[in-house]
């Protein structure tokens, strides 16, 4: 079981003795990790994560240098819509490479499995076979709790003597572990599933659904969480005769699924039906994009924030050891909602730095007091207060155009309402400067 960029050795190499041990290998590796770095909740514990980052599509690659100067007003400015599909041509384009999950959006993630065989006689290896299959995880509507996955069995080649016609190939995929323990899913009945071979290439699609009701959840604020994991899987089975392991199993990359109900998010009442209220997504860490572009309309923050990433200690206030998390997964960035007074505290520390640095009248010109991390986070400007154990004063702040600092806050307020960004530290998000 091979990555789906993998190349599968020559059938030469196998019947000199040569190879079989550098596809093990290759193998073991594909096989140990489960869970993608960028996984964040719950269902970050599960398996092993990997140490190859996903590949992640930008949410605003779409907008030219034109439309973005368009936005002159910060009532004009909006974040885009996530995807809520991905093509398998998509998919197949961004796991060409060593990465097995590529992430078009929180709505739209996929993984897949090369799956090579062999074929052995007693002489040796005398034909080798692939195929890989793709598995797509969707939430296409926000107004409904089904998350589906579509599952492709492609790419399917056959070198030298081999037993293809006999080989069946199996899917299947389990919600492994769900948080809370109680709660049910809705599964999808089309999995799992057993064919030949040929009966694949025949019928190579199978679309697979799961779905939580709501009220089964917990989570501050009447957050009413699920976090699960669906684990799909592929088995092969060699036809009488052949020498090797069989039946064999090998599992794509995990995906953590979350549904919530939260009332500061959109479809909170299930317009008119309770028991579809909330939605649904995938526990990635998100990456909110700001541009530094010229005529960007969050130009000013934009570059505030790389300045804090990039050159940390230059800003304001002073510290030697000052670290700014947000630029990566293993820091990121956690949204701050329902503590208001945690809310109104980080600005004033912020506000209270912009003073100190450059007066009292630090407004004037039509500025106003920006922070990184944003007020609206649990790493904001008085996090010290609250956790004894972070470094003090690691924030900066200074002061940027009004207009400029407006138009980034109703940027990242779209952020925060597409994404289904939840209060509390099992969700989180990056910055990124374009």
């Amino acid at each position: 079981m091979l990555a789906p960029g993998s190349a599968l050795p020559p059938l030469e190499e196998l019947r000199q003795g040569a190879a079989p041990q550098l596809l093990a290998g290759i193998d073991s590796q594909s096989e140990a990790a489960t869970t993608p770095m960028e996984v964040v909740g719950p269902a970050a514990s599960y398996g092993v994560k990997t140490t190859t980052p996903a590949v992640i599509a930008s949410e605003r690659a779409g907008q030219s240098q034109g439309h973005a100067a368009s936005f002159l007003a910060p009532a004009a400015v909006s974040y885009p819509e996530p995807a809520r599909a991905v093509t398998l041509d998509e998919c197949k384009r961004n796991l060409a490479g060593a990465s097995q999950v590529y992430i078009k959006s929180r709505f739209a993630v996929c993984t897949g499995l090369k799956v090579s065989t062999i074929w052995e006689k007693q002489s040796g290896a005398v034909g080798t076979s692939s195929y890989t299959v793709y598995v797509r995880g969707t939430v296409p509507k926000e107004a409904d709790r089904t998350i589906y996955f579509d599952y492709d069995v492609t790419d399917f080649t056959a070198v030298g003597s081999t037993g293809v016609s006999g080989l069946k190939i199996g899917l299947k995929g389990d919600v492994a572990q769900d948080w809370p323990a109680a709660a049910t899913p809705v599964v999808g009945k089309t999995l799992p599933v057993t064919r030949t071979w040929l009966e694949m290439q025949s019928n190579p699609h199978y679309s697979h659904s799961v779905r939580y009701a709501p009220g089964q959840g917990t989570g501050a604020g009447a957050a009413d969480l699920i976090a699960a994991v669906y684990q799909p899987s592929v088995t092969s089975t060699l036809p009488a005769g052949w020498v090797g392991e069989s039946p064999k199993t090998g599992k794509p990359f995990m995906f953590a699924p979350r549904w919530d109900a939260a009332s500061y998010l959109r479809n909170s009442t299930g317009a008119g039906n309770p028991a579809n209220k909330g939605g649904a997504a995938f526990s990635m860490i998100a990456t909110l994009e700001y541009s530094s572009q010229p005529g960007a309309p969050e130009k000013a923050v934009a570059d505030h924030i790389k300045q804090a990433f990039s050159n940390p200690t230059a800003t304001k206030p002073l510290n030697a050891l000052k670290n700014v998390p947000g630029d990566t997964v293993q820091e990121p960035l956690h949204r701050l909602f329902l503590d208001t007074k945690r809310h109104e505290r980080n600005r004033a520390v912020a506000v209270r730095e912009c003073k100190r640095y450059w007066g009292a009248n630090y407004t004037d010109g039509g500025k106003e007091c920006d922070e990184f991390p944003f007020a609206s986070t649990y790493q904001g400007s008085a996090v010290e207060e609250y956790d004894p154990h972070v470094e003090k004063n690691n924030f900066s702040a200074m002061p940027v155009p009004k207009t400029e600092n407006g138009a980034a806050g109703t940027l990242l307020r779209g952020f925060y309402n597409n994404n289904r960004i939840i209060d509390g530290l099992e969700d989180g998000f990056i910055v990124k400067i374009s």
